[in-house]
């Protein structure tokens, strides 16, 4: 799927995709260097770099001064050689964008969610994305993979969706096949929580933290887990689910079941009739009511909130066992309910969790997106084509 020609020799093939990946972990570089990282002998480095130069995968970067006063060109992957496509779906907008291979945003645009659901929403992507390419002038061909974050979980064998209530007639469709005819390219779904939690990895307050959840606590409650660097699925693509966890309400009322008895307890409707029921104003907005801050009532129900959520956050602790628990959600970038819900934390555990608010805001799913995207990219662009014995090839190349 990538533009390294197909027509040289599958042993030239396999030493590029080595190079680029030298130079993807390592730039800039320069090809003495690039030659000691592979083992290739410098005429050979040489010729790849060349090889990648004419064919727009690498660009020169500046020069490196040697040890012996000599300076050397350095080289980095060209950031516009391809792009990725990445979608954050919700339940009311639909926020989609091209990236370059750095990551960097060229386009972006946000929508109201077709409500209708099901094909009109694959229509609706595929005219966003072709919106895109008009606005930034990108070719439809230099687009290599998306990646897209929707309100529901995915089965990792099946890849059909489950648990869509926001957004009708996505579970009757193969949502991955249908965008990737559609568009031309590879497509990943992915639950949008977890799309989240990969934006909190790669540019929020995840990175460089193995063991982390991010929640996210508005209409509903969510939660992305990474563990030992990597997102937790689940064998049905549910793990995060913790709308159902049997806290806050009873797990046997009927009255629970649509939403579960968590989110029956804590999401953005129960917070409004908590509020009510102690005789606050009727009819605020949940963010109307966090800015009561004289309102006895409004502080009340801040404080029961927060007391479900430092719960709730003990049980996950005692099967994760995160490292940072990040909030994000209208409701859990509230600060003053991260600080209560810490304060009830070091009352009911001997070593307090770290609690943080996202950086990223509303923005989270769609870097998180972006994010996959250019993982499943890059891991396609430097895979080994062929056999893994053609690989002794490749040896065959190198300096003694």
């Amino acid at each position: 799927m990538t533009d390294i020609s197909t027509s040289v020799p599958l042993t030239r093939q396999i030493t590029s995709r080595t190079v680029l990946r030298a130079v993807f972990e390592n730039a800039p570089v320069s090809r003495a260097e690039l030659a000691r990282l592979t083992g290739l002998s410098k005429q050979s480095m040489s010729e790849i770099v060349r090889d990648l130069e004419d064919e727009g995968w690498l660009r020169v970067t500046g020069r490196t001064q040697g040890a012996v006063g000599r300076s050397a060109v350095t080289y980095e992957l060209e950031p516009r050689k391809a792009f990725v496509f990445g979608v954050d779906i919700g339940g009311t907008k639909i926020h989609a964008a091209l990236a370059d291979l750095t990551g960097a945003i060229v386009g972006e645009l946000i929508e109201s969610t077709d409500s209708r659901g099901g094909e009109r929403v694959v229509d609706q992507i595929v005219r966003v994305h072709d919106a895109l390419l008009e606005k930034t002038g990108i070719a439809k061909k230099s687009v290599k993979m998306g990646a897209i974050g929707i309100p529901g979980a995915v089965h990792p064998k099946t890849r059909r969706l489950t648990m869509v209530p926001n957004i009708p007639g996505l579970t009757d469709l193969a949502f991955e096949d249908v965008l990737r005819d559609r568009l031309g390219y590879d497509i990943l779904i992915e639950n949008d929580v977890n799309m989240a939690a990969k934006g909190e990895q790669w540019l929020g307050n995840g990175r460089r933290i193995d063991n982390f959840v991010f929640v996210a606590l508005g209409t509903g409650i969510g939660m992305g887990i990474v563990n030992e660097g990597r997102i937790v699925r689940g064998a049905r693509g549910a793990a995060g689910e913790i709308s159902t966890l049997p806290i806050g309400a009873d797990p046997f009322d009927s009255r629970t079941f649509m939403a579960g008895a968590l989110e029956s307890a804590i999401g953005s409707i129960a917070i409004r009739g908590r509020y009510e029921a102690l005789g606050g104003t009727p009819g605020l907005t949940v963010r109307e009511l966090f800015e009561r801050r004289d309102d006895p009532a409004a502080g009340m129900v801040i404080d029961e909130v927060a007391r479900v959520v430092a719960t709730s956050l003990v049980a996950i602790s005692a099967v994760v066992d995160p490292e940072v628990v990040i909030f994000g959600g209208s409701v859990g970038a509230r600060p003053e309910l991260v600080e209560r819900i810490s304060f009830y934390l070091s009352r009911c555990v001997p070593v307090p969790l770290s609690c943080t608010i996202s950086p990223l805001g509303s923005q989270a799913g769609l870097f998180g997106a972006i994010a996959i995207a250019l993982d499943q990219f890059r891991e396609t662009l430097f895979e080994i084509p062929g056999r893994a014995d053609l690989g002794m090839a490749f040896l065959a190349e190198k300096t003694p």
